[in-house]
């Protein structure tokens, strides 16, 4: 039923915004309605006693739009963000939060397709760096690269433990023309970081010490805890929905 000429939902129509679409005996928006509401969103699906619950699309006026599903007036289960920069984020939600497994795409292609927990990138997750190819697949923690990981290029790849975004402590360099370069990586303090992995932070580069070249190894991740290997005093601002982590 609609809103119009209605007196009975008068009040509810100047605090709630115009509503058309089915009502329970008490008066309540429930089953399939469409509401515009005062601040010029709009949302168009399920109601249950009042409250969004169901299968529902809400457009926000920034020109943001959710598809998928709602519990209690929260973004709750499997749904699609579309975020106005052009990023999308197609997976499972708990209470309005990215939570569980979902696909990332960022405004510049780049693509993260793994684990979520309260909005944040953390579980297992791999990174795909859309302008050259390269991509990271390992563990996250709160928005970053943590523990055991590898990064993948082309024709070789980088195996070992990061913290905080970076390579940290023992690794090795897999070639695809079959032989392996083991060392480690240490941070130093400097004025510029400009070293082999780019600019890491404003005063810290990191420094591969290479140890021996020997044939292909098996590679058995680390199993430090992921919160072992963060490094004091390095807070990432990488934690926010819309970073990219660096490319090494």
């Amino acid at each position: 039923m609609s809103d119009v000429g209605s007196e009975e939902f008068e009040d509810e129509r100047s605090k709630l915004g115009e509503y058309e679409g089915d009502r329970n005996e008490a008066g309540e928006r429930h089953g399939v309605g469409k509401a515009v509401l005062p601040n010029g969103d709009t949302y168009e699906g399920q109601y249950e006693n009042s409250k969004r619950h169901g299968q529902g699309t809400y457009r926000f006026k920034n020109g943001a739009r959710y598809v998928g599903d709602y519990y209690q007036n929260m973004k709750h289960g499997q749904g699609t963000f579309y975020y106005p920069d052009g990023s999308k984020y197609e997976g499972l939600w708990v209470e309005d939060l990215r939570h569980g497994h979902g696909v990332y795409t960022y405004p510049n292609g780049d693509t993260y397709d793994g684990e979520w927990l309260h909005h944040m990138r953390h579980g297992q997750g791999i990174y795909h760096y859309h302008d050259t190819g390269s991509k990271y697949k390992g563990s996250w923690v709160n928005g970053n690269m943590e523990s055991a990981g590898e990064y993948i290029h082309s024709n070789h790849r980088y195996q070992g433990n990061f913290a905080n975004n970076n390579p940290y402590g023992p690794g090795k360099y897999v070639f695809d023309i079959g032989c392996e370069q083991h060392g480690e990586y240490q941070q130093n303090e400097q004025d510029q970081a400009d070293g082999e992995w780019g600019a890491l932070a404003s005063t810290t580069v990191l420094k591969w010490i290479p140890k021996c070249i020997t044939g292909l190894t098996p590679w058995t991740p680390a199993k430090e805890a992921p919160g072992e290997l963060y490094l004091q005093g390095k807070a990432s601002a990488n934690q926010k929905r819309g970073s990219e982590p660096p490319l090494f």
